[in-house]
């Protein structure tokens, strides 16, 4: 965890939680684990204060806890928890996209709520739809129908179980289980166990309230059953359609479907780090494509196409069904994060050195007179633009002597650029011109947030007003230099806020393919 993660971290716990609690969570991400005793002493705040803090933590689950061996309980940050809550819209709108509405204030809820029944949040579902929909005239939705969206979430493992506690032997709460089977994280409890309604007791008012609320859906084992979003899921998601998005860029649209439809046949079949996915034949992509989009012959084309390409995204393992494929994830990763880097080289030093950059991709090793050659540009603009790019770190050089001395005239000086290495550096800068854009949009709202706040109001009024000549006269309240300064402030917090998902989408495939390269390498040990 560099120093540009952990202001990216302090700055969303102070966006989102308050002061206090960034005080809590910057003293974890120093020191942590750490027991309740010393978090209450280092950050000079009431031990009670502390707990409920803590506590708010541990709900949204940015905090774990153990026992140490000498029987207190440690509390430890996950900073990955806390980064991830950059991505909460693009989770809201991916469960719209994919099962609605009510999909969408399902995740909202469990999102807001960190870990949550299920009942709890289908009755505020439910309330929350009603209302709009009553407002609009529309029908009002049953709660099967909630509940079906729940299952939706859950068997596709966009839900899952929070962790059962384990309690010591005087009943007290020391750490979380680790499940063993990953499957029982995405058992559905049984909804068939309800129970009914009694309308032999009389009203609902002289009935008991766990007989009134016998409409809710029943957890399993007593409603003890608390639910949270599975990231990792979203994130495999998202990884997916930046693979697809790519190749559909590089032939067409075609081709993407096509590598769509073998990710989706793959998800059931693949571990969730595997770099490379499990053989697909030919048989089972073309029945998991929708209805009249190709022939088998064209499927086939396009698969030969695929893998021919430069990118080696597919690959062809066998010839029984017809043909087996597996997509390297890896690579198609790699080749995602080397066009994110050969932005950044042309953006900031210009096409030359990005055509130097992309022969050493290519070439991997090359002397200075080679990449002279091979570029086509001078000696002395080789030298200059060579030493701008090492002086930068995105590329290295690799010392061969001829002699044990290591002298400089009988030594070769190969230069090389180190992916992973230029991957991490960009990624730290990245989180850097984050952390800027967050600060400053916050300075931009808060600099003229009573300026903005009149524009609310007067908005409001407005629309609350029937008459027009009226509502254009407190309209008009707002002088033609104060409207100005607002279009002005808007239209800064707009680019900023572009920025920052343009920011984020290249701060993910920079993860993810770091994560995908350790797993590559702890594979080969």
């Amino acid at each position: 965890m560099t120093r540009r993660q952990h202001d990216v971290c302090r700055f969303l716990l102070f966006q989102q939680f308050g002061e206090q609690v960034s005080v809590v969570g910057k003293y974890l991400l120093q020191k942590s684990p750490s027991p309740l005793h010393l978090i209450s002493s280092e950050t000079h705040l009431d031990t009670e204060q502390v707990k409920k803090i803590l506590c708010i933590l541990i709900q949204q689950n940015i905090v774990t806890f153990g026992q140490h061996k000498r029987g207190f309980i440690e509390y430890s940050i996950r900073t990955g928890e806390i980064l991830n809550r950059l991505w909460f819209p693009k989770y809201i709108y991916c469960a719209k996209t994919l099962y609605g509405d009510a999909a969408e204030l399902l995740l909202e809820d469990v999102l807001q709520r960190g870990q949550v029944q299920m009942s709890k949040v289908i009755e505020v579902v439910m309330q929350r739809f009603n209302e709009a929909l009553e407002t609009s005239g529309k029908q009002k939705i049953s709660e099967s129908f909630v509940v079906d969206k729940f299952s939706n979430l859950v068997r596709t493992h966009f839900l899952q179980r929070c962790l059962d506690p384990i309690k010591s032997d005087s009943n007290k709460v020391v750490g979380l289980e680790v499940s063993e089977e990953e499957e029982t994280l995405y058992r559905l409890p049984d909804l068939s166990r309800k129970r009914k309604k009694s309308h032999d007791d009389g009203p609902p008012a002289k009935r008991s309230k766990s007989e009134v609320e016998g409409e809710r859906p029943a957890d399993d084992e007593g409603d003890g059953i608390f639910w949270r979003v599975n990231n990792e899921r979203f994130h495999q998601m998202f990884r997916d359609q930046a693979i697809v998005q790519a190749i559909s860029s590089k032939i067409d649209r075609s081709a993407g479907e096509v590598l769509r439809a073998m990710l989706r046949v793959s998800e059931v079949k693949t571990a969730g780090m595997a770099t490379v996915t499990t053989p697909i034949s030919v048989t089972e992509i073309f029945n998991a494509l929708p209805k009249d989009l190709m022939a088998r012959p064209l499927l086939e084309t396009y698969l030969s196409l695929i893998c021919d390409d430069s990118t080696n995204f597919l690959s062809k393992v066998g010839d029984s069904g017809g043909g087996m494929y597996s997509i390297n994830i890896y690579e198609a990763l790699a080749q995602l994060v080397k066009a994110h880097i050969e932005s950044v080289v042309q953006e900031r030093f210009g096409s030359k050195c990005l055509r130097i950059f992309r022969v050493l991709l290519l070439k991997k090793h090359l002397e200075q007179k080679q990449i002279e050659d091979f570029v086509m540009i001078s000696a002395k603009e080789a030298k200059d633009l060579l030493y701008t790019l090492f002086s930068e770190n995105f590329i290295t050089t690799t010392e061969i002597s001829k002699t044990p001395d290591h002298a400089p005239s009988r030594t070769f000086f190969l230069f090389t650029v180190n992916i992973q290495h230029v991957a991490s550096m960009v990624l730290n800068r990245c989180y850097k011109a984050l952390y800027n854009a967050m600060v400053k949009k916050e300075t931009e709202v808060n600099e003229h947030r009573r300026l903005l706040d009149k524009q609310e109001r007067m908005e409001a009024i407005a629309a609350s007003v029937e008459d027009a000549s009226q509502r254009d006269e407190i309209l008009n309240t707002i002088t033609p230099s104060e409207q100005e300064q607002i279009i002005k402030v808007r239209r800064t917090i707009q680019m900023l806020d572009h920025s920052e998902l343009q920011i984020c989408e290249g701060i993910f495939i920079l993860e993810m393919y770091l994560m995908y390269f350790k797993q590559r390498q702890k594979d080969k040990s």
